[in-house]
């Protein structure tokens, strides 16, 4: 049995996108508490919760709807890389091999397909756990036979592999630029993707009976029905480097955009099955969403591999807006919003929905409320608050912008006096830096939580430096990771 650590992260998260056929999306996201984990594949449980892999962190991450998140340490089977749900309930994943974890933690290891060189996973027609490797197809049973089958191209280049509505197997071959399906007896077909050396990476079954799949470098959407006919969807965004495909809620299908360097922002893309595509940006600076999927609550639900998060999209049905928009801890915030239904009590959740209330209101006649709220803890950045109607099922959301700040105890005393500081609003888990005045020398540092606090155990104290001169000091506290910092006044005596 593997030991976890339960965590509540912030839901930091970020802001309400372009509307949908009148319909908007707000993005928000948690963040992993273990620093640089770089999550990069993400799958809804049969628990109904939500599972990702952590590729340096050598951890397998469970997160809730309403955003706490559980890690599991892995031992003895590496760094896991690709997930998928499990016919028997649990969920597999590639590593140094093949393993599976039961949804209370425990893990059992397949060393014996590590010689086939795991990349992604994906539960096949026969009740079988299929995957792609370096060297072949592979096949896993749920009592853990591993067999093997080959592909006719050499070098294929392992990707994406998916369950096909023709009970085939079908998936992508990155480096040689097909689409390969192959039968349960291993009987392979394979199809060349229009465009050259365009990468097809990632590969979902469509509710149109046919194949999607993402073109990493040919920066398209590809469509393959399982007659072998290709289509293929330009992605507005230049560059964009799609990568991650699931099927949503909506009957759509969502990918990711992975190219950080596409203006310093990335985007989670919906693409509808006649090949109509939206792009909704993520509004973080070097964001990079990778896997995603649909998650059991009816959002989208994807992993930010560069800034260590998981990301949700919530589809708003009723508006919310607050005012500041810019705001600290325990700054009061005020909470307007409309279309929810008459009378009914309307909770503005801390995280996701069903996390901590933050607050609640009752809807007026015309479904419109009023509520205040002082602001919890998060990271610096834009913060993403839900608010869900707890008898319509109306969901909005609006976003403050997280600042830093930091406090001192006591605000004044002697050169040598000792002080402590705390502060809130930085980089979550990223180091936190103290200064004096305008001295290029440091006092110390101190690591943010999960929530970019330095508070409690984990305060910064220090002595007022010696020859410090009566009058007014400024102590400051930069985060250089995430580019922000805070000052406060201490008069010394």
């Amino acid at each position: 049995m593997l030991t976890g650590n339960v965590l509540k992260p912030a839901a930091v998260l970020f802001l309400i996108l372009p509307a949908l056929r009148g319909q908007q999306m707000g993005i928000g996201a948690y963040s992993v508490p273990t620093y640089f984990s770089t999550p990069i594949a993400i799958a809804a449980g049969s628990d109904g919760a939500l599972w990702f892999t952590e590729s340096t962190g050598c951890k397998i991450g469970r997160i809730t709807t309403p955003g706490y998140i559980n890690e599991y340490a892995l031992t003895d089977v590496g760094c896991s890389y690709w997930i998928t749900a499990g016919p028997d309930g649990a969920l597999w994943f590639t590593a140094d091999g093949i393993a599976r974890i039961a949804t209370d933690g425990t893990l059992t290891p397949y060393p014996a397909a590590a010689v086939l060189e795991p990349a992604q996973i994906a539960t096949g027609p026969d009740g079988a756990l299929w995957f792609t490797g370096t060297k072949a197809i592979g096949r896993i049973t749920t009592a853990g036979a591993v067999s093997s089958y080959t592909v006719p191209t050499a070098n294929y280049g392992a990707s994406g592999i998916v369950s096909g509505p023709d009970g085939a197997l079908w998936f992508t071959e990155f480096s040689a630029n097909k689409i390969g399906r192959m039968t349960t007896a291993g009987a392979v077909t394979e199809y060349a993707v229009p465009t050259s050396d365009s990468g097809p990476i990632e590969i979902a079954s469509g509710p149109d009976g046919a194949l999607w799949f993402t073109e990493f470098n040919g920066n398209k959407i590809g469509r393959i029905s399982t007659g072998g006919v290709i289509g293929e969807y330009a992605v507005p965004t230049a560059n964009s480097q799609p990568w991650g495909i699931t099927v949503g809620p909506d009957g759509a299908l969502w990918f990711t955009e992975s190219n950080l360097y596409s203006g310093f922002y990335s985007n989670i893309g919906r693409i509808t099955t006649s090949g109509s595509i939206t792009e909704y940006p993520v509004p973080v600076h070097n964001a990079r969403p990778i896997g995603i999927t649909a998650g059991p609550d009816g959002e989208i639900w994807f992993v930010d591999s560069n800034e260590n998060k998981v990301g949700e999209g919530f589809f708003q049905t009723a508006s919310l807006g607050l005012n500041p928009a810019t705001g600290s801890f325990g700054t009061s915030l005020s909470f307007n919003g409309s279309g929810f239904a008459a009378g009914e009590t309307v909770r503005i959740y801390a995280r996701g929905v069903g996390s901590n209330v933050l607050v609640s209101a009752t809807a007026d006649s015309t479904g419109a409320l009023a509520a205040t709220g002082g602001e919890p803890q998060a990271p610096y950045g834009p913060r993403l608050f839900v608010a869900t109607g707890q008898t319509s099922g109306k969901l909005g959301t609006a976003t403050v912008s997280v600042a830093p700040q930091i406090r001192v105890n006591p605000p004044s005393g002697k050169a040598g006096d000792f002080v402590v500081a705390q502060g809130n609003g930085f980089g979550s888990m990223q180091q936190v830096e103290f200064y004096w005045d305008d001295t290029s020398d440091g006092l110390g540092y101190r690591p943010a939580d999960v929530n970019g606090t330095v508070s409690g155990d984990n305060a910064f104290g220090f002595a007022i430096p010696k020859g410090s001169t009566p009058g007014t000091h400024t102590l400051l506290a930069d985060g250089p990771l995430s580019g922000v910092y805070a000052e406060v006044t201490f008069v010394v005596k």
